[in-house]
C-alpha cells in the first residue's frame, strides 16, 4: 500500500486522474504495470480499479444493479458475473444490502459498494482517492479494517491519496507531496526517524525572540513554524522543564512528541501539513 500524502493542491488528485487515464499528462511519461498510460491506456484500465473521491454509485439502483452494470462494461455476464458480485459484496461486507437501493444506505455502506465495484474485475493494483472523505471516525474505522482485510485477501496493490496522517502512516509506503512535487518517500517509520529525536512546540508571544533566546541559552537549533518555536531534540523531556524555567514569561504553552508525518512535512516545507500547499495544483 503506497500512500500519496499532501495538502490541497498538493497533486495529489491530480497524479491520480493521471495513473487512471482520466488525464493526460503534458510531458513525461507514466507507465502502469508495463502499460503506458497514453498510448495503450486501454490495458491500463483492465488492471486498475478505481474509486473516485466522489461517489460512482447510481443512487435509484440497488448495491448489485451497480455491481452489474460495472461487469458488463468489463465483459462480465452470466453466472461468472453473479458470482463475483455475491463475493465482491460479502469480502466489503455489505451481502445483506445486495437488493436494497444506494439511496438508502449509509454513507460508510455505500463506500463498501463502492469498494466492491472497484474490486469486481479483480484487478492488479487498486486507485483510491481520498476513500474517507464525508465518513465519520467510526466508518472510517471500519472502511480502514476492511480494506486490509479485502488486500490480505485479494494481493492487490493499493495507492491512495490522502491529505490526513493518520491514513498516510497506515501506508507500507508514503509518498510526501506538495506543489506538485515529491518532498519524501519511504516507509513511515524510516521518514519519521530523519527527525532523531523528539519534537518541542512551544507557544509564545514573540517566537522569534524565544528562538533566538534558546539558541543562545542551550546552543540548541530552534526555528518558527506557523507562528510557534519548533525543536528536534532527542531526549526532549530532559529539554521541557529547563525551557520553562529559564523563560517562564515567554512560555505560555509547551508541548513534547515523538515524531509524526507532519514533522517530516515541517522539516521538507517549513510548516505543517494541515496548512495548505505552497503553490497551486491539482
Amino acid at each position: 500500500m503506497l500512500a500519496l500524502l499532501g495538502p490541497n493542491g498538493s497533486g495529489k488528485t491530480t497524479l491520480f486522474r493521471i495513473l487512471s487515464t482520466a488525464l493526460v499528462p503534458t510531458e513525461g511519461t507514466v507507465t502502469v504495470l508495463g502499460a503506458d498510460v497514453v498510448r495503450q491506456p486501454h490495458l491500463v484500465r483492465r488492471a486498475l480499479g478505481v474509486v473516485f473521491q466522489a461517489p460512482s454509485l447510481d443512487r435509484k439502483l440497488t448495491a448489485a444493479e451497480n455491481l452489474r452494470h460495472q461487469g458488463r462494461l468489463y465483459g462480465l455476464r452470466g453466472h461468472e458475473l453473479e458470482v463475483r458480485i455475491a463475493a465482491a459484496l460479502q469480502s466489503t461486507g455489505v451481502a445483506d444490502r445486495a437488493h436494497e437501493r444506494v439511496e438508502r444506505l449509509s454513507g460508510g455502506l455505500a463506500r463498501r459498494v463502492e469498494l466492491a465495484k472497484g474490486l469486481l474485475h479483480r484487478p492488479e493494483l487498486l486507485l483510491l482517492d481520498e476513500p474517507t472523505t464525508g465518513l465519520d471516525p467510526a466508518a472510517r474505522r471500519d472502511f480502514w479494517r476492511l480494506l486490509g482485510a479485502v488486500k490480505a485477501e485479494t494481493g492487490a496493490t493499493v495507492v491512495l491519496t490522502t491529505h490526513l496522517m493518520d491514513e498516510g502512516e497506515r501506508g507500507d509506503r508514503v509518498a510526501v507531496l506538495d506543489a506538485g512535487a515529491l518532498v519524501a518517500l519511504g516507509s513511515p517509520a524510516e521518514l519519521e526517524a530523519e527527525i532523531g529525536g523528539d519534537v518541542i512546540t512551544v507557544t509564545t508571544s514573540d517566537p522569534e525572540r524565544l528562538a533566538a533566546c534558546i539558541a543562545e541559552r542551550f546552543g540548541q537549533s530552534a526555528s518558527v513554524v506557523d507562528g510557534a518555536v519548533r525543536l528536534e531534540r532527542a531526549r526532549g523531556h530532559e529539554l521541557v522543564p529547563l525551557l520553562v524555567e529559564h523563560f517562564p514569561d515567554q512560555v505560555q504553552r509547551i508541548a513534547l512528541g515523538k515524531p509524526t508525518l507532519d514533522d517530516v512535512f515541517v522539516r521538507r516545507t517549513g510548516r505543517h501539513l494541515e496548512h495548505g500547499a505552497a503553490g497551486e495544483g491539482g
